[in-house]
């Protein structure tokens, strides 16, 4: 089985908008298990409709959720073991902005355990 590395998200982190956070009405965190999923959390403090989206690097969507205006707390688990190294983007979207993340997901080299038994 081959172990898979995600760059940039690998403990809990709270996803950014560094030009300007306190314009959204929402935050975003997320995390990468150790079983090959990314979980994604969404709060909201308006009633403002939010997108949840994963991108290729091509743009194509590979993952979309539209989280509704009356929902206030959101969370979702993203099962990244299937897809190919790469670069990757997730996106939380409001009309107010966005909150975006670059992903590098690349397959760790696996190590091959050499076993020498001697026998006098």
């Amino acid at each position: 089985m081959s172990n898979l590395a995600v760059s940039l998200l690998l403990s809990a982190t709270t996803l950014t908008n560094p030009t300007n956070p306190k314009a959204l009405s929402f935050d975003a965190s997320a995390y990468v298990t150790i079983d090959k999923q990314i979980r994604v959390a969404v709060q909201k403090a308006t009633d403002v409709p939010v997108l949840v989206l994963l991108r290729s690097k091509d743009n194509e969507i590979l993952f979309r959720q539209n989280i509704g205006k009356k929902e206030s707390k959101y969370a979702v688990k993203l099962n990244v073991d299937e897809l190919s190294d790469g670069q990757y983007t997730l996106e939380v979207v409001s009309k107010e902005g966005s909150i975006r993340k670059e992903l590098n997901l690349s397959t760790a080299p696996q190590n091959e355990a050499s076993r020498v038994i001697a026998m006098q």
